[in-house]
């Protein structure tokens, strides 16, 4: 009974170790908004993967698996939504998309 705790624990220990290093390199989209109150949430789509992320002082971040994403901010009003095509992402890798500068709507005068 002995032996059979130590090496479940032996192989419990292992499997820990494996799992967490597997998540220490993260891969990931990352960015910023200007302004930072021009929206408050933004999407990641790639194929049948999609994630959301609060953005929070103008910055957001997903944890997402390798492939090719789009990034959509949603702008709040009088800001427009802006699209970002075509960011690959490895494994492992985090990608820093920069500063988004979010454009205002023209609002038309009477």
């Amino acid at each position: 009974m002995k032996r059979f705790l130590l090496l479940f624990g032996i192989f419990l220990l292992a499997m820990l170790s494996i799992f967490a290093w597997n998540n220490w390199e993260q891969t990931a989209i990352t960015g910023r908004v200007n302004p930072v109150d021009g929206a408050n949430s933004a999407w990641a789509i790639g194929g049948r993967d999609s994630a959301t992320s609060n953005i929070v002082n103008g910055n957001f971040s997903f944890s997402l698996k390798p492939g090719i994403y789009k990034v959509v901010v949603d702008g709040i009003e009088p800001y427009k939504d802006a699209v970002l095509e075509n960011i690959s992402v490895k494994e492992g890798q985090t990608v820093d998309v920069g500063e988004i500068m979010l454009q205002r709507t023209l609002i038309k005068k009477r």
